[in-house]
């Protein structure tokens, strides 16, 4: 398993070095599972998680802390995550269904997430099997895109860990400006649709 590069040698150990640094990670939740998930990841983690308001279906999740305290509350979301699928396939075990889990990161920060002829990317799947997935387009009015993580909890978590050593370790250039859910998908069909309607027929 690769480790993280860049821990500093002088004082601790590597792992400790690791853990004493701060970090936010954000992510790109549903607004049905994210009460649930995360009132169980605040329990008893020093990790500060808020929820962004709003009415959209979809909500931004920040959670800050050291990394050994992120780390945990990524592990306890993933895991909440898998108990819920398995819930709704009538508590057969028929396998573990993959998790997949949202990243929001600076579009600044994913040259080096994907590395030279995406390198790095193909050495994070191979090294976690997990699927990760860097989002081509920017999310809206932002300059952050999705990351995609795809897998089993324990698989993802190992990923997380690694994305977080690259991005760490390649602070984003320039202002970042961060994406805020909007209008559903379906509200802008919708006005889509309703301009297509109003043009004459031939």
């Amino acid at each position: 398993m690769a480790s993280p590069d860049g821990a500093s040698g002088m004082g601790g150990s590597p792992e400790e070095t690791e853990l004493s640094i701060t970090l936010t990670l954000r992510m790109l939740m549903h607004g049905k599972v994210t009460a649930g998930e995360l009132g169980a990841a605040r329990e008893g983690h020093s990790a500060r998680i808020t929820i962004s308001e709003g009415s959209c279906p979809e909500r931004i999740t920040t959670i800050t802390g050291s990394t050994d305290a992120v780390f945990r509350a990524v592990s306890m979301i993933a895991f909440k995550l898998e108990e819920d699928l398995g819930a709704g396939s009538d508590g057969a075990a028929v396998g573990r269904a993959p998790v997949t889990l949202r990243l929001v990161i600076p579009a600044s920060q994913c040259g080096s997430l994907i590395g030279k002829a995406g390198a790095k990317i193909r050495e994070i799947r191979e090294s976690t099997g997990a699927q990760v997935q860097v989002a081509g387009d920017l999310l809206p009015n932002s300059t952050e895109r999705a990351v995609t993580v795809s897998g089993v909890p324990d698989t993802i978590i190992q990923c997380v860990r690694q994305i977080c050593a690259v991005i760490l370790e390649s602070p984003p250039k320039g202002a970042t400006i961060p994406y805020h859910p909007g209008l559903s998908l379906g509200t802008i069909l919708l006005s889509a649709n309703q301009v297509r309607g109003r043009s004459p027929l031939p």
